[in-house]
């Protein structure tokens, strides 16, 4: 997205998409121009055989080498599994990251990976041959899921598709016995692998002796356990110029549940002198 001198790299969490960030984004528009990466498995990205932080890392230092950080280090920002493929690549690649926001995720395991195994079997449970609306998904997960923020954000991953293209997009996610070529939909993120691979989703690589120097930010909500008091001296360990903010009243997806307090937050962070 256009904007200011500064360069702003925004990278989602799982079952997200770059797109996720467009508030944070233009509400740094006056100071930085910001670029919202969908990872591998989601988005606009190709889908992968197997899911890893460091695969992730190396990947979009790539990225940013040919394009948007060619000219010198950028800020990140990348919250949950994106935090953590941040983390992973400031710690490999510090040379292309001038500061760094982990929102709402330690350098840990996480706990059970939270909430998603529950959310993704959900998804998982819908059968998308006899599917023929997205209001139909949203009643039948209003049960599993009632919450509808979060419905709403899972559902965003829902795409129409063609009869042709059917068979192909939802045949390996159905079990309904008729023709997949019915299908209406399909998940857009590779809804399998990631559900399979929740358990390194939930892990952090193994990047002991590795540190990044630059200033780090780190962001939680008060409601969310994904940052702990257990988990800061290992982000210390690798971040020793962080800083944690606890949002009051955030669950763990503090940008959207809080986006002027989280706009408040990175701008006097990126804009603060050195």
């Amino acid at each position: 997205m256009p904007g200011g001198p500064g360069r702003a790299v925004f990278v989602h969490g799982l079952f997200g998409r770059g797109k996720n960030f467009t508030t944070a984004a233009k509400a740094l528009a006056e100071t930085h121009t910001s670029l919202l990466v969908d990872l591998p498995n989601h988005g606009e990205s190709p889908w992968t055989e197997r899911f890893s932080y460091l695969e992730m890392a190396d990947a979009l230092a790539a990225t940013l080498r040919e394009g948007f950080a060619a000219d010198g280090p950028v800020d990140v920002i990348g919250h949950s599994m994106g935090g953590k493929t941040v983390m992973a690549l400031a710690l490999l690649h510090p040379e292309l990251v001038r500061r760094l926001v982990v929102v709402d995720i330690s350098p840990v395991r996480s706990p059970e990976t939270g909430e998603f195994p529950h959310l993704l079997g959900a998804l998982a449970g819908l059968d998308l041959t006899a599917l023929g609306s997205r209001a139909e998904a949203d009643e039948q997960l209003s049960g599993p899921i009632p919450n509808p923020v979060t419905r709403g954000f899972l559902l965003q991953n829902l795409r129409p598709v063609s009869r042709a293209s059917a068979g192909a997009a939802a045949g390996a996610q159905s079990t309904d016995a008729r023709p997949a070529a019915e299908a209406r939909f399909r998940w857009q993120p590779n809804l399998t692998l990631l559900r399979a691979e929740l358990p390194a989703v939930g892990g952090f690589p193994d990047l002991a002796g590795r540190t990044f120097g630059g200033p780090v930010l780190w962001v939680g909500g008060t409601r969310s356990d994904y940052v702990t008091t257990e988990a800061e001296p290992v982000m210390r360990t690798f971040f020793p110029r962080e800083r944690k903010v606890m949002v009051k009243g955030a669950g763990h997806w503090v940008h959207s549940e809080k986006p002027e307090e989280f706009a408040g937050l990175l701008r006097a962070f990126l804009t603060a002198a050195e």
